[in-house]
């Protein structure tokens, strides 16, 4: 006979840690893995390119300039004017940095579907400089 009807409960005890063993490794992978996937979709909404106007409230530098910056996932880069390195939150936050030969600025604000705005400061050819920017994804 294979299987014994009067099968000992000790007998069964390591059948019953094994399992156990096995839910608690798959709850934890799971309670694990599952954020990363729900923050990778979140952040990705604000994936495409964007096209970014600044314009001057303070200083002598040019407004109108516009930059289009490039959104993968939570990260923010050039899409093919300047050095641009930045990140974007699941709730739209940007906080972004701009490099264009001599010049520097930094910037931060908000992504809302397809438009964003904020506000920057930098020196621009010499010259201290803020003010506001509005984007637009293409």
């Amino acid at each position: 006979m294979l299987f014994s009807t009067n099968e000992s409960a000790a007998s069964k005890a390591p059948h019953r840690f094994v399992s156990l063993r096995w839910i608690l490794t798959a709850a934890t992978l799971g309670a694990t893995i599952q954020p990363n996937v729900a923050d990778a979709r979140a952040a990705g909404s604000y994936d495409g390119v964007w096209n970014v106007v600044f314009a001057t409230t303070r200083g002598i530098c040019s407004s109108g300039t516009s930059i289009p910056f490039t959104v993968t996932g939570n990260r923010v880069s050039s899409a093919g004017g300047g050095r641009v390195e930045g990140s974007v939150n699941r709730a739209g936050a940007v906080a972004v940095r701009v490099s264009v030969g001599a010049s520097k600025a930094s910037g931060g604000g908000r992504l809302v579907g397809n438009a964003g705005s904020g506000s920057w400061s930098g020196i621009i050819s010499g010259d201290r400089c803020s003010g506001t920017w509005q984007a637009r994804r293409s």
